[in-house]
């Protein structure tokens, strides 16, 4: 059956005027709900999760494309006249944007609207926005498609299976948070502490993800979103949102044309290297990069870590990463300072006072999987997040009436350690 044609944004004026009429409400389309599989824990080996991010930094002199990825202005107020939001089988137990989205998984997502469980981001060539429903009694997910790819009769059904592979909808949530919560104390406090669910692993573009995880090497939140959104502005232009303009994450043999001295000059310092050499390695594989990258998911979780930490710029630690948010190894435990402090002080307090090294890492990491099982990484996750110096203005976002929040003042962020 045909679907309609989704409605186009009015321009900017028209919404502000729009902003001072009574505001409309969300036309929301019923869809049959999918029933997530759960997963069993088990024993297998594992890698870890990443970072927080904090507000993008302006772009500086050195932006290859600045006009492509600067912010443009956004009316006061501004919003959609028409939007029609379709729901997702996720509540917020399943999936919590603001536990999820800016938590060091990916750097792409960006509040779009003056709701700050509202994001938007590309997912493939969709690009969609993200939100809570307020008017559901369990925070249900929703989206919104801006683009329709070129072909509208089949955008929506496509973009909502790519979305759901993205969220990794088939995995049960709630599920592995009652069994880790039920497997250690620690898991259990934290967990009531953000909200009882939520904070969920991502299953993302392996390109996509190698790529961020490489500006990630001994860097700041700040400027690892600006390189990331540097590197996504070379490829094709999706639309704007929220005075954002979006763009499909460029492919490898777009991202091989890059010269290390553009990168350099927009700011990327030694990583630049890092990013067209991974690049030029990846093109050169014989059955094509992103195919060599997908075949990983098939593999164990040491051939993997091995496999990525060819490509330069990448160590154990941002293999890990990239293991666990894209490649399918959900018991993958990326070992940072604080989850050495977690297994320090929680699962193996004999470690204490000790430095962290290679060798330990792969001891902590052990830990995790004996404790969590399979799904040690999301377990991990968990425990990460709950470490990070911000999370209290996150708990206030996802813990308020109705799925909408408050305004809160932000506190000066401080920088984690990323991946």
């Amino acid at each position: 059956m045909r679907l309609p044609l989704l409605p186009r944004s009015p321009p900017l004026a028209a919404a502000a005027a729009a902003a001072a009429m009574p505001p409309r409400r969300r036309r929301v389309v019923k869809a049959t709900p999918l029933k997530p599989s759960s997963p069993q824990l088990s024993s297998t080996p594992p890698p870890t999760p990443s970072v927080e991010v904090p507000k993008t930094e302006p772009p500086d002199h050195h932006d290859p494309t600045p006009s492509a990825r600067r912010r443009l202005p956004l009316a006061a107020g501004a919003v959609e006249a028409q939007e029609e939001w379709h729901p997702l089988p996720l509540s917020t137990a399943d999936l919590s944007l603001p536990l999820t989205l800016p938590t060091g998984q990916t750097f792409l997502w960006r509040r779009t609207s003056l709701s700050p469980l509202r994001f938007t981001g590309a997912v493939g060539s969709h690009l969609v926005s993200l939100s809570h429903l307020p008017d559901s009694d369990d925070g249900r997910l929703a989206f919104l498609l801006h683009n329709d790819g070129g072909c509208p009769a089949s955008s929506l059904p496509a973009a909502r299976a790519a979305l759901l592979d993205y969220l990794n909808a088939a995995v049960s949530l709630a599920d592995l948070w009652r069994q880790f919560a039920a497997a250690d104390e620690r898991f259990a406090d934290v967990s009531a502490r953000l909200g009882g669910g939520g904070a969920r692993v991502l299953r993302q573009d392996p390109v996509e993800c190698v790529f961020q995880f490489l500006c990630s090497s001994n860097n700041n939140i700040a400027r690892i979103e600006k390189m990331v959104w540097t590197l996504a502005g070379y490829g094709e232009r999706l639309g704007e949102v929220g005075g954002f303009v979006f763009h499909r994450f460029p492919t490898i043999e777009r991202l091989a044309r890059v010269s290390e001295q553009e990168l350099r000059e927009a700011g990327f310092g030694y990583r630049a290297k890092y990013i067209v050499g991974t690049a030029k390695e990846l093109q050169a594989k014989p059955s094509g990069g992103q195919k060599w990258l997908a075949s990983l998911r098939e593999k164990e979780l040491s051939d993997v870590i091995e496999a990525l930490c060819t490509l330069p710029g990448v160590g154990p630690k941002v293999a890990a990463c990239i293991a666990l948010f894209s490649l399918d190894q959900n018991h993958a435990i990326p070992v940072d300072t604080h989850v050495w402090k977690v297994a320090t002080q929680y699962l193996l307090p004999e470690l204490a006072g000790k430095s962290l090294t290679p060798k330990l890492s792969v001891v902590v990491a052990d830990a995790f999987v004996t404790r969590f099982g399979s799904y040690a990484g999301w377990a991990q996750n968990v425990l990460f997040i709950g470490q990070l110096p911000t999370q209290k203005v996150v708990v206030a976002q996802v813990t308020s009436d109705n799925g909408t929040t408050k305004p809160t003042k932000r506190k000066r962020r401080v920088q984690p350690e990323p991946c």
